[in-house]
This record gives structure tokens, sequence and C-alpha cells, in this order.
């Protein structure tokens, strides 16, 4: 059984729906566990984000998943907190040889989302795992990947309610990815 945590960062609760649907995305996949796993803002001290149960979780998976809204250009100053706390695994290397991927939520169709990407699979990278695009082309009928986005997967959400964004073919994407590196994890550590 292959174990795949998301963990991600949700201001105002469009990045967990979409957390939510890569997690559906990702326990579709036979024989797999998924831990779905909330940055709290009330965990972090002195600029550094703690919780030791859920680093555990993550020092254990196959997989991680990386989820955050962007604002202002970037990924939200929680998840930032919670990459910063990853350096003592970096020395360690605890994450060598994981997969990692990523996903976020802005208001915009485009706009920073590909830096806030970019910012995850830096962090990946720092870490010695091994990046997982979304694999979609957003040339299809179903509206997966329908903001363009190969680096991982994106949706939108403005001040509309949960019900409401990001809409389905967002949730689609992400389910999109969270198979995607499911697949991949099983493949990857025969």
């Amino acid at each position: 059984m292959k174990i795949i945590s998301i963990i991600y960062h949700s201001g105002s609760g469009h990045t967990t729906k979409m957390a939510k649907a890569v997690a559906r995305g990702a326990a579709s996949v036979e024989e797999n566990k998924v831990n779905l796993l909330a940055i709290e803002g009330d965990r972090i001290v002195d600029g550094r984000w703690q919780d030791e149960v859920i680093m555990k979780q993550l020092n254990s998976s196959d997989a991680i998943i990386f989820g955050s809204p962007t604002y202002m250009g970037s990924v939200s100053a929680q998840f930032k907190a919670f990459a910063d706390a990853t350096s003592a695994i970096y020395f360690s290397r605890q994450w060598q040889d994981k997969l990692a991927a990523g996903f976020t939520v802005s208001g915009s169709p485009s706009g920073d989302k590909v830096n806030t990407l970019m910012t995850m699979f830096v962090l990946a990278a720092q870490q010695g795992m091994i990046w997982v695009g979304l694999g979609e082309t957003p040339l299809n009928d179903n509206g997966i990947n329908r903001l363009g986005g190969y680096i991982g997967a994106m949706g939108q959400a403005m001040q509309e309610s949960v019900d409401v964004a990001p809409n389905k073919e967002d949730k689609l994407t992400g389910e999109a990815l969270g198979r995607r590196v499911a697949k991949m994890a099983k493949r990857f550590h025969r």
C-alpha cells in the first residue's frame, strides 16, 4: 500500500475544496492510503509552523502533494511557514526520492498561479523529491485543465461561496492530479 499525503493551507475554504478533489483522485487508485493534512495558522510559533504528528505522516508517505491559495503572487504565509519548517528534513534527506506535486487556487484565470506552483516545485527539488506534473492538456471535452496548468492543478475562485467555486472542471483537474500521483507512486515504488 502506498501512502499519498496532501498537505495544504486554505484561507477561505476554496483550497480545501481542491484538496478534497485531489484526495478523491488519489483514493480512486487501488491500494493507496490518502492523508488529507491541513496547515493551520495556530500551529505557527515564532514564524515557524510546528506539528510533529503531521511531519511524521509526511515522512512516512510515498508521495506528498502540496496545496496553497495564491496570495499576492505566491504561496500563503501559512504555507511558507510550513515550507520553512521542513529545513530539518532537508538536512536529513527524509523526503529524498519521494514523489511531489502541487495545486493552487486564486481569483483570476492565470494570475500568478505558476509562481505559486514553482515555489512548491523548488521546495520539492531542494528536498530531492521527484515532481509529477498534471499530465493533461487543456484540449479536451471534459474541461480538465481548463486554466492551462502543466506544472500542477489550478483552480479559480474569487469571493464566491465554496458551494460555487472552484467549479466542476477545476475539481476534475484536482482529481486528475491526485489520480496521476497515486498511479505514479504505485509504479515508481514497486
